[in-house]
């Protein structure tokens, strides 16, 4: 909690419908106030004839573990920033190809991944900015093997930005960036079919819907 008892919350897409916000006041005491969580529809592709996945190749197999590593250790960086309480803009602009939440489901009912972020489908070398104030927790120096070049930017109170496949990366690790400074660039690295941005949010181990907080793109 901020020292103006402004705080940020969010919940992931399982969320139940309802929750219990509790706070322990400076002087002992417990208050509780009850959530309702609306619930939303989610695209569903059910894809009967399709496996889930390929066993992972060996060299994938040798790969991930340190790439995931290095994310887990990102996101345990509490930077000191106040980006959290902007009103967040969209780091680029264009035709959403993929929204948070989408999921398939493959043969025999087994179900992938929902879709972590939002996917924004743009030429290579379009300019990406940042959505809100905040410090780099991580900039790869190489292509990791699904993300490609990843970009993660943490605008405190334990939120947090990420941004997959992108061609450049403008911004090193513990640099402050603004709302709107230009972050790097629109690519195809790693596990992506077309140039395209992804974007996604995490509060804590809750993904969050880049749209609901960014609002209507203009």
């Amino acid at each position: 909690v901020a020292p103006d008892r402004r705080f940020v919350a969010g919940f992931d897409r399982d969320a139940g419908t309802q929750a219990m916000l509790v706070a322990t006041l400076a002087d002992g005491r417990v208050v509780q106030q009850p959530l309702m969580i609306a619930a939303r529809g989610w695209d569903i592709s059910r894809l009967s004839s399709l496996p889930k996945y390929p066993v992972p190749a060996p060299e994938f197999a040798r790969i991930r573990p340190g790439e995931l590593a290095q994310i887990v250790a990102a996101r345990r960086i509490a930077a000191l920033s106040d980006g959290w309480r902007q009103a967040f803009v969209w780091p680029v602009t264009g035709r959403i190809s993929t929204l948070f939440g989408s999921q398939r489901v493959y043969a025999n009912g087994e179900a992938g991944s929902y879709h972590s972020g939002i996917d924004i489908a743009r030429p290579t070398g379009t300019t990406v900015v940042a959505p809100a104030d905040g410090v780099v927790i991580l900039a790869a120096d190489h292509p990791f093997t699904l993300e490609g070049n990843l970009l993660m930017i943490d605008h405190g109170m334990g939120l947090n930005s990420a941004f997959l496949h992108l061609s450049r990366i403008d911004v090193k690790p513990g640099d402050r960036v603004t709302r709107g400074q230009p972050v790097g660039a629109v690519g195809n690295s790693g596990r992506a079919t077309g140039p395209h941005l992804h974007w996604s949010l995490r509060w804590g181990d809750a993904k969050l819907d880049p749209l609901l907080v960014a609002g209507v793109m203009k």
